[in-house]
């Protein structure tokens, strides 16, 4: 065993940690100063960690008004499976022959359902219709507008005795010690400026009732001729694991848009589409109207702790896609003079995130406005030169809601489908096309061979084909340098290189705006990442304007644009998935099937909005059969078992579980035997007693018998296993995260030879980390003492480093010879690593820093 291969840690330890400043996992928090609280310090264990507080009164019977538990399961089950009324009395039939009294089944006839779904309906705030009257050439025009009371669906929230300890009410700035100093962060919208500065505004005994809402049409029918416009609301006082789920206290749908017409003489005309707009902001106002008042003067409620606070309700976000954006700034578009819904860019300097342009403001546009309404001529120059429309914005009502401030920059739509999947992924299969055939077939194959890994989607092609789901974009983006930087080389396409470049800056900024916590430094490189993707983008256009004018494309769009205010965003409002489309998006689905299966395609509002309400109260009541659940188990429990369920939030106890064991354990002379045409595995039994003679006595694990070396004969048996799960501390949240892993021949039909980080020393005994490949997992027992442990590829051989690793920013690496293969303890494992080949030179890999943002993080960092 070479002097300088992997030396582990001890056994019962985790990944090996190297010695920190004492201050390291240090946080402060500091409360704004109307909340009374002090400026506090914790550690890394107290910080986040709600004191005891007084448990919630259990509900004995929280299935109510439905006669008994199984029928509200059943109810909420026949709902989710949106079936018809045939098929609800078949399962009926079917379940009353073959009851056996484990079950007390009240249910008769989809009557009796529905009967039940209408006593529940009354717990929770249901939907009411509104008739809009909008003025259009000297007639009346009727609107319907259907909307959940926002201030009524808010009280609903607050009365929940589950969520209401889960509220936050107070600012706060949060800061993490980096090791010289105390470092701000970012992550809930409360930890941000805004939310400090709207307290700020408020009386003393005042606080923040923050409301996000979304909105968005989408087609209900494939042919795209039935549409609704949906309004979400989320509430920005609950945590994020919370907030951006589908179920108790996550977004709920709160309002039904009327949408105006096509009209083929009428659509394009400038009092056509002004009346879109005012038909918009005239149904909002309906949903808007139950929180206007308390926006002024405040609600007094008595919070969950005792205390009475004054709610100010408040809009913190809008979340949308630049269609929705123009309509609620009531800007023009993109054809006007300044497109952007957030500062006054000219058209023609989108792209240009170098500069600074002025920020918006609701008096100026309001004051545009009235001069129109004054003066058309002399109104309409002004409302052009802003870009903007005629129209009363329904936002301008409500205290500490400035539209141009609410919206943000939405991840999904901005960056996955727009500037990637729309702009720079065209660019990149148009300049693949012009190189003929073989190199899109070059590229597919890549995608094809490219290494698997869980939660990252798979293609076996994707030049030829057109994606329009934001996740696949997504994960297509993350592979597209490995798979492409060998066919758009400097050589055959000098603006393809170029592009790559430019694609590898769009990832870093991406890469900078998934993260769920944000520091002052991450922040600041994230803007700087901004500004090295313009000028790339400047250095490919002047390629194309050199070789190929005819193609070149038009970069002024909103969305180029949009990277000029993220991170401001994300100072503002926390981390960008407090804004982000795709938690309410994914609710556009259930709604499509209940369009489908449950509506007779008439009067679809009223159908769709009762069964949404449906949905409503089964989480209501869910949420307290599974409390009661878990309340009852508890009294199952001794005291020691409690106790230990009391520490499950110990995040790294168990850093690692070894699963998926074979039915057998082989012996060391088969494993060689089976593994005869695999260097890796040559002398596989007497360098694993090289391994367990050197490891076990710096580990002062005693050898068996007093003996002084271990000696392992070709019967001695090793029992191989085919997966792991590492547990590790991100770097991003400070908190768990996890790999799984797999090391098996055929896993779902392919080998599957997963990556790790590892912790080991180099030759002079210093801490390093490298990179692995696992060969074969397996448990040896030594005596009494059970060890888990891995054959392993180092991939810590010197690299022949290329240009293009410089310019497209890729982390080389390059494997030992086969049989320099080495023994570990798992418990070296760090974390796993995403590694793809380089398809061109054998033996060389990449790490795919852009699988998830802790290793994304580590590479900038310098910590692998």
């Amino acid at each position: 065993m070479a002097s300088h291969g992997p030396t582990p840690p001890t056994l019962s330890s985790l990944a090996a940690v190297p010695s920190v400043h004492s201050d390291l996992d240090t946080f402060k928090t500091e409360y704004h100063p109307h909340s009374g609280c002090a400026t506090s310090i914790e550690t890394f264990s107290a910080f986040g960690r709600k004191q005891d507080q007084q448990p919630p009164i259990v509900d004995e019977e929280p299935w109510q008004p439905f006669s008994c538990r199984a029928d509200f399961e059943f109810a909420e089950l026949a709902h989710n499976a949106a079936l018809n009324k045939d098929h609800t009395d078949e399962l009926l039939r079917l379940i009353w022959r073959i009851a056996d009294g484990q079950a007390k089944l009240m249910f008769k006839s989809h009557r009796d359902v529905s009967s039940a779904w209408d006593r529940a309906a009354g717990q929770m705030t249901p939907f009411k219709k509104h008739t809009i009257t909008v003025r259009h050439k000297r007639e009346d025009l009727p609107f319907d507008v259907y909307t959940r009371p926002l201030w009524d669906w808010a009280l609903d929230l607050l009365h929940d005795p589950l969520l209401a300890p889960h509220f936050v009410w107070d600012a706060q700035r949060l800061y993490k010690h980096n090791g010289t100093h105390f470092e701000h962060f970012f992550h809930e919208p409360w930890t941000a400026d805004h939310w400090w500065n709207v307290q700020s505004s408020l009386p003393e005994n005042g606080v923040p009732f923050a409301f996000m809402l979304y909105a968005d049409k989408t087609h209900l029918s494939s042919a795209g001729t039935v549409k609704a416009y949906l309004v979400f609301a989320q509430c920005g006082n609950l945590p994020v694991h919370i907030r951006n789920t589908d179920r108790l206290g996550g977004g709920r749908m709160v309002g039904w848009l009327p949408i105006v017409p096509e009209d083929s003489e009428q659509d394009g005309k400038l009092t056509y589409v002004n009346l879109k707009r005012i038909v918009w902001h005239e149904g909002f106002l309906k949903l808007l109207e139950t929180i206007i008042l308390y926006a002024q003067t405040g609600y007094a409620y008595l919070c969950y702790d005792g205390i009475v606070r004054w709610l100010y309700a408040f809009i913190l976000l809008l979340s949308a896609d630049y269609e929705e954006q123009c309509v609620m700034a009531l800007i023009r578009g993109t054809n006007c003079h300044c497109p952007c819904p957030i500062c006054l860019v000219p058209s023609d300097k989108l792209y240009d995130n170098a500069s600074t342009y002025p920020i918006r403001s609701p008096e100026d546009a309001q004051a545009c406005v009235e001069l129109w309404n004054r003066d058309k001529k002399a109104g309409e120059e002004a409302l052009k030169k802003r870009g903007l429309r005629p129209v009363m914005n329904v936002f301008w009502q409500i205290p500490n809601s400035n539209p141009h401030e609410m919206i943000s920059q939405d991840h999904l739509h901005v960056y996955h489908i727009g500037e990637w999947g729309k702009h720079l992924f065209g660019e990149l299969k148009r300049h693949a096309a012009a190189l003929g055939h073989s190199v899109e077939k070059k590229i597919d194959d890549q995608f094809a061979a490219f290494t698997r890994w869980r939660n990252l989607n798979h293609f076996d092609r994707v030049t030829n084909i057109t994606y329009s789901d934001g996740n696949k974009l997504r994960d297509i983006s993350k592979q597209i340098l490995y798979t492409a930087h060998n066919v758009l080389t400097r050589t055959d396409d000098e603006a393809g290189y170029a592009l790559l470049r430019c694609i590898a800056n769009y990832l870093h900024i991406d890469m900078y705006v998934s993260l769920d916590v944000h520091t002052t430094s991450t922040i600041e490189a994230g803007k700087a990442e901004v500004l090295k993707f313009q000028t790339h983008l400047e250095e490919y256009m002047a390629i194309i304007d050199e070789t190929d004018p005819d193609v070149m494309k038009n970069w002024n769009f909103p969305k180029m644009h949009a990277s000029k205010h993220i991170f401001d965003d994300i100072i503002a409002k926390g981390a960008a998935r407090n804004f982000s489309t795709r938690p309410n998006e994914k609710q556009h689905r259930p709604i499509k099937r209940w369009y489908l299966r449950q509506t007779n395609r008439k009067d679809i509002a009223s159908q769709i909005l009762e069964l949404d309400h449906k949905s409503f109260v089964a989480e209501f009541i869910c949420s307290r059969i599974v409390f009661l659940d878990e309340e009852q188990h508890k009294l199952t429990l001794s005291r020691e078992e409690l106790e230990e369920e009391d520490d499950d939030d110990e995040p790294f106890e168990a850093h690692l579980h070894i699963g998926s064991p074979l039915r057998n354990l082989t012996s060391l002379a088969q494993v060689e035997e089976d593994n005869r045409s695999n260097r890796a595995f040559d002398q596989f039994r007497k360098k694993l007693a090289t391994f367990l003679n050197h490891f076990l006595p710096s580990h002062h694990i005693p050898l068996p018998d007093g003996i002084r070396w271990l000696k392992l004969s070709p019967q001695d048996q090793v029992h191989e296993h085919r997966y792991l799960k590492v547990h590790y501390e991100s770097t991003t949240s400070w908190k768990l995260a996890t790999d799984y892993l797999r090391c098996s021949p055929s896993f779902h039909g392919h080998e599957c030879r997963d990556c790790a980080l590892i912790r080991t020393q180099d030759k002079d005994g210093n801490d390093k980390n490298i990179f692995v490949k696992l060969l074969f997992v397996f448990k040896h027992t030594v005596g009494e003492c059970t060890l888990d442990l891995a054959l392993v590829l180092p991939m810590d051989a010197s690299p022949r480093w290329r240009l293009l690793d410089r310019d497209l920013r890729l982390t080389r690496l390059c494997a030992r010879p086969a049989a320099s293969s080495e023994f570990i303890t798992l418990h070296s494992i760090i974390r796993g690593a995403l590694l793809v080949p380089d398809f061109d030179n054998h033996g060389d890999y990449f790490l795919v820093d852009y699988v998830d943002t802790d290793m994304f993080l580590r590479v900038q960092r310098n910590l692998i």
